[in-house]
């Protein structure tokens, strides 16, 4: 394993990392803390969750990802080799997003959140924590088309940040992150930390992948030149770039089989990049997961790619592929493929 130190922090993440939504939905306990020791066997010390997860959201199930790592860390141990994230919601998006009534990033609410989110990961602190979305209304999630608002936003940015501050003050968090967020929200966190003499973000969680390379237009140039990396998310863009949904396969007990909800990789025109990228994988030799991955982990400005899993094998799959540095005629090939299809889904 290789491992990616963050600027302006002292945290040092595996190049690959774990993603755990799944964990109480498609998952279950024993498989969760089946992958979660594998992951750590094979060196991945970066295990990502958050309040709402697993997804779908319901509300009978809210919480329990981190539930189930909680149990797995009390019965390990070795809490201080791990870096774990967690994430506080943003206000509710639809009805299936509620978790507190008047649902707000403001110091109550993240307070609230982030001591539920350490008593169910039985820990006294997190690495990281990040807000899972912003505040204000913005392109995420895949839309587009911003949506011009004149009301001023109801929490600013800068509340949001002195109540995470007063937490990492408080000992409950080491360092800030954000998610889903944009090029103009991380530069604006940036200089309000650095006016007010507050925690400054360290990561941006946001999807990336061969079929969503949304995050090159702004947010890269960002990384490069304020230390802000990516926590890489989505990178096989629901599973879809495995190729196992071509052709309108519906693979049992699939995300995008049993939930209907995950469409945003299911356009026509994703689905044509995708056969592509798979034709081009199996030309090479190489397995079209692995090669999606590496392409994630091999761009500058990713800290960790994060995986998702709904198998072991299929983790063991993807872990894998840190075994494989893609070529730089291989890397034009995809880019000829990408020139093609720039923007098959956002």
């Amino acid at each position: 394993m290789h491992y990616h130190r963050i600027p302006h922090s002292s945290l040092e993440v595996s190049a690959l990392g774990l993603g755990t939504m799944t964990f109480g939905e498609q998952n279950s306990e024993a498989d969760a803390q089946a992958q979660l020791d594998y992951a750590v066997s094979q060196g991945v010390n970066l295990i990502d969750t958050a309040e709402m997860y697993p997804v779908p959201p319901r509300p009978e199930t809210q919480g329990q990802t981190e539930r189930f790592i909680g149990n797995w860390l009390a019965q390990r141990g070795g809490r201080e080799k791990l870096i774990i994230a967690s994430k506080v919601i943003g206000p509710a998006r639809n009805n299936d997003s509620e978790i507190r009534p008047n649902q707000k990033l403001d110091r109550k609410n993240i307070r609230d959140a982030l001591d539920a989110s350490l008593k169910r990961l039985q820990t006294d602190y997190l690495d990281l924590y990040q807000v899972h979305w912003p505040q204000r209304s913005t392109n995420c999630f895949g839309q587009l088309g911003y949506r011009w608002d004149d009301k001023a936003p109801e929490i600013t940015l800068l509340e949001t940040l002195e109540a995470l501050a007063e937490c990492q003050r408080a000992g409950k968090i080491r360092y800030i992150g954000v998610s889903n967020e944009t090029a103009w929200g991380v530069m604006r966190y940036l200089a309000l930390a650095e006016k007010h003499d507050l925690p400054r973000i360290v990561t941006v969680q946001n999807p990336y992948s061969l079929l969503n390379r949304s995050f090159e237009v702004g947010l890269a140039e960002v990384s490069r030149y304020e230390g802000v990396m990516l926590l890489a998310y989505s990178c096989l863009a629901f599973g879809v770039l495995s190729g196992k949904y071509l052709h309108g396969a519906q693979p049992a007990k699939a995300r995008n089989t049993l939930f209907s909800r995950f469409t945003r990789y299911s356009g026509e025109q994703a689905g044509k990049a995708t056969a592509a990228y798979v034709a081009l994988a199996q030309r090479h030799g190489l397995d079209p997961a692995q090669m999606a991955l590496a392409f994630v982990r091999q761009q500058r400005f990713v800290g960790s790619t994060l995986l998702g899993a709904t198998s072991l094998e299929q983790l063991k799959i993807n872990l894998d592929s840190l075994d494989i540095t893609l070529s730089d005629e291989l890397l034009a090939e995809l880019n000829a493929i990408h020139q093609v299809y720039t923007y098959p889904a956002p």
